[in-house]
């Protein structure tokens, strides 16, 4: 049986009829007739040498050899529309699209995007707040910025600062709680979004590494961290804070870490964009930029001791 394909554009009015089991919906979707996409159709049916769709009175269904053609017609196409897609991306150095998690974009990104608009009014910047774990090629996405241990096969990725957690609160608290063990009586904010740290980083191993009786929070649980230091900047109680979204609140004294110590996660913030790509001239500069802005809170790091775990 001879292996030649047949013309792609039969091939996608195959797959477009497929999909929505229609001819009319088809021919809507590639703007082509009606009458012109059942030639198509007759057309692949000739190459095949037999039916693909059994034709009844006000629907199509498909036949064996229709549903072995399909899946993989299916996939061939969305291949095509992933490549196209990624091409056109190496054209454009003008956009630059962004994933973030909703707590790194609210309490990193968002406060700081206005210095980068100015260093480059050229790049149009797009962000997408989501904790899915995107498929930057298929998303049409050029930067995500992740949080965990990786590794991201077929990604380049670039870890951010060593990531750590302290406790913080409003200022006028810190006098009331002044060592670590009287936050036995303060209201202990409970962020729900580090549970899958292991090992844990939480305030039962912040306390046991200061070597004082366990912490046991009894304030409100949150299921995002900006929402659980939210919380914190209105004086509802101490939360345990991870460095990257508390960093800010604590340079402008915001936010205070009175006793000078912090746990380290294990976890990073890690910069990922397809592999190849990071030489794009907007991604480039974004990364430059990224790292900048850490080096300016960097002697806030540097000022922690970092405890052991016991």
């Amino acid at each position: 049986m001879p292996a030649h394909l047949p013309p792609l554009t039969a091939l996608r009015a195959f797959d477009a009829a497929a999909r929505h089991m229609s001819f009319a919906k088809a021919a809507e979707e590639l703007n082509v007739t009606p009458a012109a996409l059942s030639f198509q159709m007759k057309s692949l049916e000739d190459h095949l040498g037999a039916s693909l769709f059994n034709r009844l009175n006000r629907a199509v269904e498909l036949t064996d050899a229709g549903r072995a053609l399909a899946p993989d017609a299916k996939e061939a196409f969305e291949l095509l529309t992933r490549g196209w897609r990624a091409a056109q991306r190496t054209q454009d150095h003008q956009s630059l699209t962004v994933t973030a998690g909703p707590a790194f974009t609210a309490k990193w990104l968002a406060p700081r995007l206005f210095e980068f608009a100015q260093e480059h009014p050229e790049i149009e910047l797009r962000f997408a707040a989501s904790l899915r774990a995107m498929d930057l090629a298929r998303d049409n996405v050029d930067v995500a910025i992740r949080f965990g241990y990786g590794p991201d096969p077929g990604l380049y990725s670039i870890p951010l600062a060593e990531e750590w957690v302290t406790p913080v609160m409003l200022p006028e608290l810190a006098s009331k709680y002044p060592t670590p063990a009287s936050l036995s009586s303060a209201v202990l904010l409970t962020d729900e979004s580090m549970d899958f740290l292991d090992p844990p980083t939480d305030w039962a191993a912040w306390s046991k590494a200061m070597g004082i009786p366990p912490l046991i929070p009894n304030g409100p649980k949150f299921s995002q961290a900006d929402h659980a230091l939210d919380a914190a900047l209105a004086g509802t109680g101490v939360a345990l804070g991870r460095r990257a979204l508390v960093i800010k609140d604590l340079a402008e004294g915001r936010l205070v870490a009175p006793y000078g110590t912090a746990l380290g996660t294990g976890a990073r913030f890690r910069f990922l964009c397809p592999e190849g790509s990071e030489t794009r001239p907007q991604i480039e500069a974004f990364r430059q930029w990224i790292f900048r802005e850490i080096d300016k809170t960097a002697h806030i790091s540097n000022a922690m001791r970092m405890l052991d775990r016991k």
